[in-house]
């Protein structure tokens, strides 16, 4: 369905939002008050999902997510069956918090682990949770011990922005290879917490400058937004390449293939779960109709 709307023949990677049910509330979420619904994929329905889009769409990757992903029971299941069934490239994005047992169980199949954090030590613990900060880099260890590839995430924002650098310096001590950057989108939780948008864009490119500068032995990735004009617009999902990099499904079955559409609700497409099947529901805001492009990302 998707190809015939949009003329796209190859998804490269699936973003599989396992629930919305999480152990954090993080000021910058943005879930916002959906991480209170119970919407979920079960293992039946994820792995019948994951068969669908390697058979239409050729996907060979998958990144699973929340939510929080390691507080879905079924997790192993779902991971065991993409790495052993289909043979993919398999990540998991996580808080990375008390995730010690599950972690060591499905190391053997995992290909990356990617811990989101907001600064370092109480920077990060005020935006996401008290004591988070030691028990992801205990996590990020933990992996490192067992074989398991790591990446970090960090959302920019005022209270952050000043701690790139040191947070890269710490993680390159603990073996990490990549740090993503990316943009704060005033959506959910981030709607209701105006004090974290960077108003001065003028420090992105402070930021751009040091990065440039500066040595790093890990890859850092930007999104293209953290600049002082912003990303330039690329394609829309309509009208576009026929070959995309990723699609997001959301704990519901909506799904989504820009960035920048997550959290507006504006889905052009549904995967039916019972039906085991991808539909059409176009809308006068969906992100095909509006268009709405991409997130742009580049190193720094």
């Amino acid at each position: 369905m998707i190809g015939e709307v949009t003329g796209i023949k190859k998804i490269r990677m699936l973003y599989l939002q396992l629930l919305y049910r999480c152990n954090f509330t993080c000021l910058h979420c943005f879930h916002g008050k959906r991480l209170q619904y119970a919407d979920a994929f079960t293992a039946e329905e994820a792995v019948s999902l994951l068969d669908l889009m390697r058979d239409e769409y050729g996907t060979e990757a998958v990144t699973l997510l929340g939510g929080e992903p390691f507080v879905h029971r079924e997790l192993p299941q779902v991971v065991r069956h993409a790495k052993q069934e289909l043979g993919q490239r398999v990540e998991i994005c996580t808080n990375g918090y008390r995730i010690e047992r599950c972690l060591t169980e499905i190391a053997p199949h995992l290909d990356l682990l990617r811990v989101s954090l907001e600064g370092v030590g109480s920077t990060n613990d005020g935006i996401r949770k008290r004591g988070s900060y030691q028990s992801a880099l205990h996590s990020l260890g933990l992996a490192r011990d067992l074989g398991v590839s790591t990446g970090v995430t960090m959302t920019v924002t005022s209270r952050n922005i000043g701690e790139v650098l040191p947070l890269a310096r710490v993680l390159a001590h603990l073996g990490v290879r990549q740090l993503k950057l990316h943009h704060l989108r005033p959506v959910g939780n981030a709607a209701n917490h105006p004090e974290l948008l960077v108003t001065d864009t003028a420090a992105y490119g402070r930021l751009r400058e040091e990065l440039a500068e500066t040595e790093l032995p890990l890859e850092v990735i930007v999104d293209e937004d953290l600049s002082e004009h912003s990303a330039p617009e690329v394609c829309a999902p309509s009208g576009g390449p026929r070959e995309i990099d990723r699609i997001e499904a959301d704990p519901r079955g909506a799904l989504t293939m820009s960035c920048k559409a997550v959290g507006k609700d504006s889905h052009a497409f549904w995967y039916e779960k019972s039906a085991n099947r991808i539909v059409h529901r176009p809308s006068a805001t969906d992100e095909i109709t509006l268009p709405v492009p991409d997130v742009v990302y580049a190193h720094a």
